[in-house]
Parts: C-alpha cells; structure tokens; sequence
C-alpha cells in the first residue's frame, strides 16, 4: 500500500523536503500547495517499516503509524527535526496514534500517552494505565476513544462518556464532536452555530444528543471538518450538514459561485454576473426566479454523487470532504485554494468531481485522511485489488 498527498505542504507534511547539491532547498521541494497528487515520502530507511502504514494528520504535521515489528511512529512537518530519519522514541511499542497541532497521543497496550509537541519534556504531560484485558469496557476501540471516554485536543485531554453511549468510533473537531456507537446511532455535542450538530437549528449541546433524523438508519462511518460533519449509512449512501460556504457539503454555495464569476471576469475582462442567474436563463417580466443557495445545512441531507455509486469511507479537512466508494474512485469537493482536491488545479468546488488521477494511473483507492488543508490517499495497484 502506497500514499499520495495534496494539499498544504508548507511546513513539509506531504514529502521531506530535498537538498539540492549546494546545499540548499530547490524550488519544487519548498512548495507550499501542491495540486497534483504526490507519493507521500519519510525518510525511513528500513524496507520493513515502508509497507502498509497508517496516516494521521493535523494543520502542521502528518505523523505516519507504522505497526509492523516494532511498532512506531514518524513525525513530518512543523518543527520535526528531531525525528527526521528516525521514529519518535517515545513512541516505540505503540498501537495507536492520534496528533494534534499541540498533542502526539500514544496508546500501549497497558497505556496512554500524550506528549505536548510544542514542549521538549522527558515526561508525558498525561498518563493513564489501561487494563491488558479489560472486559467491562467491551472490545478495543481506536483514539481518540479510550477506555471510559475519549481524548480531547486541548486540555483537558481525558473526557469521559456515558458507557450506555456503546461507544464504536468518535470524530473531533476543534468546536465539536460526533460519536458513531456500536447499534450505528449517529450523536453530536459541542459548538453548533453553523448547524455542524444535525439537530436543526445553530445551538450548542454539552453533552451527546442522538441525531434524530438519522435514527433508524444505522451508520457505518463517520467525520467532521472545522464546521461540517458527515456519515455513511450501512448501504453506502453519503449524509451531510452543517456550514457550506466553500461548498464542503456538495451542495450549492452561492458565495463560492460569486467567487468563481468575479475570478472568471478578471481574466476574461467580461463584467460579473450576478452569482444567481445566468445570462440563457433569465426571469420572465413579472416572474421571479433565483438559484438556491446553501450556506447552511442545519440538518442531514442525503448528498448524490454522479454517477450514482457506494461510499466506503469518507474524511474532511477544514473546508473540504474527500470520499473513497466502494469501486475504489475518490471524489473530492469543497475549499481548494491550496489545491487539497487533487484535481492538479487550486479551484474550489461544491460539486463532488472524481480525482481522475488515479485512474490514470490504475491505482485502486482504499483509504484517506484529511489534514485541516491537505488530503493524504492510500492506494494499491489495481491488479492487487481484484485479486
């Protein structure tokens, strides 16, 4: 299994950046956006830690999980010097692993870990000791779930849960939160003034509230952006809500599509148009007619993608959605400034458009994982996967 990126790449989170033979960084590695989709490199050195591996993602840094022998992880990014060519030792033996723009959390098998990644500490500055096989929590499940609650992105980093909340995975935002538990119920709790919480209205929630209009319909995966959030049902269909402003819910955004007139105008010369009507379609005399616009969605909406397909796993950046179906093609849609869409332009969407690139390329798409203005894809061979 291979990863491509694109996306944000200031800080050196898709691919290390290369000395030239002066000794000096060319122009092509010190490039912040990168539109086309980019094999994702470390400098692991060890043919047993390049295979399958894992990517977990914040603003700054991409920290890849490798779990093979000795488990461990790898930091690249903001201020990942030290760990350049060798894995992150504290991390040595790990399982899992979340990061954050301040927090690298490590979960043992006896353990919990966090590291403040802005400090240079010899010590965690949180620890808790798990039971090895601990049975009055259920089955594992993975961070940023914990036995009895979960880990937040600032402190404090331990919250616990109701356990009747059967937790099964768990999304976070920096504002809010959705859980996904083990019957497919869908809850949301924290900031809710872009509707990101699906209850139908801009409140906030303290504690977990079940979604009600996606109750009976058991879920399989879920995710949240900065204000979106999204979920797969059991048969592949695709439920978004929340803010729309760069057309991250692929729904129609009318400020996204002023925004693209007023770029199209300065090129061409030609005076904008208004956003809302097109110059074949205008109003009758005497008759109203306007484009709909949504800048938020307060509830779950069912989203289509053409042509018609199943979603297998879906992950959202802090403006953008990236989807993998179930055929192995990614569609992204949304915030697309720093060319995080991968269509190889910086161009913004609200309608989903496939990444056609790996399709040139015969390359089967199994996983992804949004950074805040990135995405990371995982991919293999297409004669691997029919296989």
């Amino acid at each position: 299994m291979r990863w491509f990126g694109f996306g944000f790449n200031a800080f050196g989170q898709i691919y290390v950046h290369e000395k030239s033979s002066k000794g000096e960084c060319s122009d092509a590695a010190q490039e912040v956006k990168v539109s086309r989709p980019t094999e994702f490199t470390s400098q692991v050195e060890r043919s047993d830690l390049k295979r399958d591996y894992q990517i977990r993602a914040s603003w700054s840094r991409t920290a890849s999980l490798h779990l093979h022998g000795d488990s461990c992880v790898f930091l690249a990014g903001f201020d990942s010097s030290e760990s350049s060519g060798a894995p992150v030792k504290q991390s040595r033996g790990c399982k899992d692993a979340i990061i954050s723009e301040t927090y690298l959390t490590l979960a043992f098998s006896d353990r919990l870990e966090s590291w403040d990644l802005q400090k240079q500490e010899k010590t965690p500055s949180w620890i808790m000791e798990i039971e090895t096989h601990s049975e009055s929590f259920g089955p594992p499940v993975k961070l940023p779930l914990v036995p009895g609650g979960y880990i937040a992105m600032k402190p404090p980093l331990y919250r616990s849960l109701s356990p009747q909340l059967m937790a099964k995975s768990l999304a976070l935002s920096a504002e809010h939160a959705i859980l996904l538990s083990a019957s497919g119920a869908v809850y949301t709790w924290g900031l809710g003034s872009h509707g990101q919480l699906g209850h139908g209205d801009l409140t906030s929630e303290e504690a977990p509230r079940v979604v009600e209009a996606l109750w009976g319909m058991p879920m399989s995966c879920i995710a949240t952006g900065g204000w979106h959030s999204v979920c797969i049902s059991d048969g592949g269909d695709l439920y978004v809500w929340g803010w729309n402003e760069s057309g991250q819910l692929g729904l129609p955004s009318g400020g996204l599509r002023k925004a693209l007139q007023q770029q199209s105008s300065q090129h061409t010369g030609a005076p904008c148009q208004d956003a809302s009507t097109s110059p074949t379609d205008k109003p009758l005399e005497g008759e109203k007619h306007e484009d709909v616009f949504i800048s938020i969605q307060a509830f779950p909406a069912l989203m289509d993608i053409t042509p018609s397909c199943e979603i297998k796993t879906v992950s959202c950046g802090s403006r953008h959605t990236a989807a993998v179906t179930t055929t192995g093609d990614l569609y992204t849609w949304g915030w697309g400034d720093y060319g995080q869409l991968g269509h190889q332009t910086f161009i913004s969407s609200d309608e989903p458009q496939c990444v056609e690139f790996f399709r040139e390329q015969q390359l089967h798409v199994v996983d992804v994982v949004c950074g805040a203005w990135n995405t990371f894809v995982a991919v293999v061979n297409e004669e691997v996967a029919c296989s």
